[in-house]
């Protein structure tokens, strides 16, 4: 039976619990859950008197693989562990060779590698070696669809409840740049008023520069509910402010929102929490805009709009248009979608 790789929560509660492992190879896509892991240790593994003397940090592009082999075999000084932390590890050339070490490793040191963008070969030695006495971890970039749900949890564990339509407006603004998107997180919460718990859709106007009334979100919302009106209105919104709304963005999540009503209909169960299953959606109240949307569109209709997005896509590249604005393709690509 396949190993079950550890979660980051999982690994940020066995560090709470003071369970150490020698390796931790933190590597993927996503900098913001290596970061989150890298600094949890650095920051608390030791105390301040500790670090002076056992907390080594160097980066991949000024060192070589027997410096930081090196490091990880001094003991510790007056202290139970030492840390050693390599950041930006995917400069480090022949980082294979580290295996070595991992063979009998300094059970005192407790090893951090971050390796960002991209991943070890899980096939090769190295891996095989940190699994068997670490930590291997792959940090993922998120899908845009579980992004509101990250922001929900995310603003739970601080103490903070974020009204749904609030929650959205800021995952379409900021999409999938997690850190990013922790740190506009942060300015909302250190923005609430003293003793408010809550954020609105009107604090994010007024502390994120976006509209409340005139935003990705509301567009689709418009063109869920078929208001020929209100979606015009948001397009030449959007026309007089590019800077804040490039069409690409746009672009981008009505095609993922279509695409994911396309998915909608094979849905086996066509309940909110069913289509939330189904699309990987964290909270069953993120389907409600698609069970709405299979009121109004058919399947064919569906496979007809991705078709219809993916031609606008082409065409505010400079495919086949000489003369277009963003705001007259978008305008051309809602009048196909609604009619």
């Amino acid at each position: 039976m396949a190993k079950q790789e550890l979660t980051c929560d999982d690994i940020l509660k066995e560090l709470r619990a003071k369970q150490y492992r020698p390796v931790y190879y933190l590597m993927g896509e996503e900098s913001y859950y290596i970061d989150l892991i890298a600094d949890y240790i650095t920051d608390n593994v030791l105390s301040e008197t500790e670090k002076e003397f056992n907390l080594t940090v160097v980066y991949g592009a000024d060192v070589d693989v027997a410096t930081i082999i090196n490091a990880a075999k001094r003991y510790p000084m007056m202290s139970e562990h030492q840390v050693v932390v390599v950041k930006e590890a995917q400069a480090v050339r022949n980082m294979e060779e580290l295996s070595y070490y991992l063979q009998k490793p300094l059970l005192s040191t407790i090893l951090v590698i971050c390796h960002k963008h991209g991943t070890l070969d899980r096939r090769k030695k190295l891996a095989a070696e940190v699994e068997k006495t670490g930590v291997l971890f792959e940090s993922k970039k998120i899908k845009d669809a579980q992004l509101p749900g990250f922001i929900a949890s995310y603003m739970k564990r601080k103490g903070v409840d974020m009204e749904p339509k609030a929650t959205s407006m800021l995952a379409d603004f900021v999409g999938s740049d997690l850190s990013r998107l922790t740190g506009e997180l942060e300015k909302l919460i250190i923005t609430l008023p003293t003793g408010q718990k809550r954020v609105t859709p009107e604090q994010i106007e007024k502390n994120i520069g976006i509209s409340k009334d005139y935003n990705n979100f509301e567009l689709r919302s418009a063109l869920v509910e078929k208001d020929i009106l209100k979606a015009n209105k948001i397009i030449k919104y959007f026309e007089e402010n590019p800077k804040t709304n490039p069409i690409q963005m746009t672009l981008s999540l009505l095609f993922s929102f279509y695409s994911n009503l396309m998915l909608t209909y094979y849905a086996p169960d066509k309940s909110e929490q069913g289509i939330a299953n189904m699309l990987g959606l964290r909270t069953p109240w993120q389907a409600r805009d698609y069970m709405a949307a299979m009121r109004k569109y058919s399947g064919v209709k569906t496979m007809q709009i991705v078709g219809e997005i993916r031609y606008a896509d082409a065409k505010s590249k400079g495919v086949q248009n000489s003369s277009m604005t963003d705001g007259d393709i978008l305008r051309e690509l809602v009048f196909k979608i609604l009619h």
